[in-house]
């Protein structure tokens, strides 16, 4: 995966074209991108979850179903490497209905604590159901005989029970990227019981944290009525078992180490820290600009930092990334105005001339700059408010090699794994002011113990341990009641 396809390289999807292993995601690993000579190429999307997925899906004979990301055209599915990648039409009603309205503006509110209130439509929870069965009648087409299905996030959940019916045959498991709610939050939902049933068509579900698993436990146990034992649900009115527990993702260390270490990336960071003035402090934080992300409360501590003089605009800066994310979506539109404001009122006041308090950048960038990025920056702010996993934290510890630190949010996955982490609640934002500076002020050989001892836990628990022990889960995975 990763290397560039052409449109029109197509291939026949028949009963001759069939996979053993096939993964369902939102989107297809790739982005389609018009050249500068009018040809159209497919390259890969800077996602999470491909960053994740791209070491586990090298070499496999696949098959990847997922939404092209363009309204109203569904291409030919196509080879990239070995993978097929097989296109999933949503009309721009749909797009609207189900991915917009259903998936985040009624789902994404409610699994992340109802930061922003959700927002419920009949039209949604049905254009959601459409698609899921569009979804699972592509994954049934392309699945060979006893094929491992891995359906990825909130977006899918009603494949797993769809696909069942469509296909008893194959072995189905789903991953959720991000939190899964309390029951308290989860039953807002109108759709709460179809949600856990279109799960329990699952055999093995995963989830980043403990605490999801439970709370996925919880809501069958509370909703449904349904028996648990340890980790396992039986389904109500079935002789199904599924198992729920925790497996946090991770991320490809030893590439990204690799190129960290590569000599462009290397003088592209000392280019950076040359460019923003060599101060003596770089803090960094990288997001999807999304409220749950944190980014008001980040730039709110490092404003009231600069304004009580306890840190100097002309030795210490803050360079923000926020890739783009959702901007039909009016809460994201909100959030874009509130912080690019924060970040002109912090530059108007605190600026010295000739450079920046914060830099402030909305676009994404390759891996090899934000390889260089990490390698750049001192201190390394990943503060969400609530979030799966955040595997920019893992990939920042990855990268860095010298005295870093990394400030991190106790309400992300990462933060039950990264202890020697600077950990914060971003919600006190005295607290995080005062964390902020610890960082700073800690001496560099702790914080090089600190890192050292934080690249070895990302090493070891790396994206092919996270999937060897999904997958060995998931094969392994109860299906009846023992006697």
């Amino acid at each position: 995966m990763g290397s560039e396809a052409r449109e029109g390289e197509g291939v026949e999807v028949s009963s001759a074209h069939t996979y053993d292993f096939v993964i369902a995601a939102n989107r297809l690993p790739v982005d389609r991108v018009v050249t500068t000579d009018g040809s159209v190429e497919w390259q890969r999307s800077p996602g999470g979850l491909v960053t994740a997925m791209e070491s586990v899906m090298r070499g496999r004979d696949a098959a990847w179903v997922g939404w092209s990301g363009q309204a109203d055209e569904a291409p030919e599915p196509f080879k990239d490497d070995n993978l097929l990648l097989v296109p999933v039409e949503l009309s721009a009603d749909e797009v609207t209905s189900y991915y917009e309205g259903q998936s985040n503006d009624s789902l994404w509110p409610i699994y992340h604590d109802v930061i922003v209130p959700a927002t419920f439509r009949r039209s949604w929870a049905a254009a959601y159901e459409k698609v899921n069965r569009r979804f699972a009648q592509r994954v049934a087409d392309v699945a060979a005989e006893g094929a491992t299905v891995w359906i990825h996030d909130y977006q899918l959940q009603l494949v797993p029970r769809m696909l069942r019916v469509l296909r008893p045959d194959v072995r189905i498991g789903w991953f959720n990227h991000i939190p899964f709610p309390p029951v308290e939050l989860f039953a807002q939902l109108p759709v709460r019981h179809s949600l856990l049933m279109g799960l329990l068509g699952a055999d093995f579900l995963g989830f980043q944290r403990p605490a999801d698993a439970e709370n996925f436990l919880r809501a069958c146990r509370r909703l449904l009525m349904a028996k648990t034992k340890g980790d396992v649900v039986e389904v109500p009115d079935s002789d199904r078992r599924v198992r729920a527990a925790a497996v946090p993702i991770s991320i490809d260390a030893a590439d990204l180490a690799a190129l960290a270490e590569s000599e462009p990336v290397k003088a592209r960071a000392a280019e950076i820290r040359e460019q923003l003035g060599n101060p003596r402090t770089i803090l960094l934080g990288v997001d999807r600009l999304d409220y749950t992300k944190g980014i008001r409360h980040r730039l709110k501590a490092f404003d009231e930092l600069l304004r009580d003089g306890r840190l100097d605009p002309t030795d210490t800066m803050l360079v923000q990334v926020a890739s783009p994310s959702r901007e039909r979506v009016d809460a994201y539109r909100e959030l874009r105005h509130q912080v690019e404001r924060t970040v002109g009122n912090i530059n108007g006041a605190y600026s010295p001339i000739g450079s920046t308090a914060v830099t402030y950048m909305h676009r994404s960038f390759p891996r090899e700059e934000m390889a260089a990025l990490y390698r750049a920056a001192d201190v390394m702010l990943v503060t969400p408010l609530r979030d799966g996993m955040n595997l920019v934290a893992k990939e920042y510890v990855t990268c860095h090699d010298g005295p870093g630190a990394l400030v991190l949010s106790e309400f992300t996955g990462a933060a039950g794994e990264l202890k020697q982490a600077f950990r914060c609640n971003p919600h006190d934002i005295e607290a995080l002011k005062n964390t902020i500076l610890t960082a700073i002020d800690t001496p560099a050989d702790e914080r090089s113990r600190r890192m050292r001892a934080l690249r070895k836990q990302v090493a070891k628990n790396d994206v092919q341990a996270w999937a060897t022990k999904y997958l060995d889960a998931l094969r392994l995975a109860p299906e009846k009641p023992t006697a």
